[in-house]
């Protein structure tokens, strides 16, 4: 059985920001049906919409951060700024990166 090494400052940082960004994708998508769908209001768009704002201006701060720091190859950069635009893709890209060893320090 192999060890994984330990994941670098900025890895964890990464990995702090994409949940982060993954769970106000979720509390957006959320208030988006009760504002669109159900009609009951408008809160959720108007508190998540806000939140989501700053995590995905702090998400590709961290990802251009991480990327520099750990000599990430650039399909890697490309593929973590390109998964903040779907709903949810940052989670399992954060995950595929930590097997991969890319959010380790080298």
């Amino acid at each position: 059985m192999t060890t994984k090494p330990p994941l670098a400052p900025t890895g964890k940082l990464f990995v702090i920001v994409a949940l982060v960004e993954a769970l106000t994708w979720t509390g957006l998508l959320v208030g988006m049906y009760l504002k669109y769908v159900s009609g009951t209001t408008d809160l959720g768009v108007w508190l998540f919409g806000r939140l989501h704002g700053l995590a995905f201006l702090a998400y590709v701060v961290v990802t251009v951060l991480a990327g520099s720091r750990l000599r990430w190859p650039i399909w890697a950069l490309l593929l973590a700024l390109l998964a903040a635009i779907p709903p949810l893709l940052t989670w399992p890209v954060e995950a595929w990166f930590r097997r991969r060893g890319l959010l380790s320090g080298r």
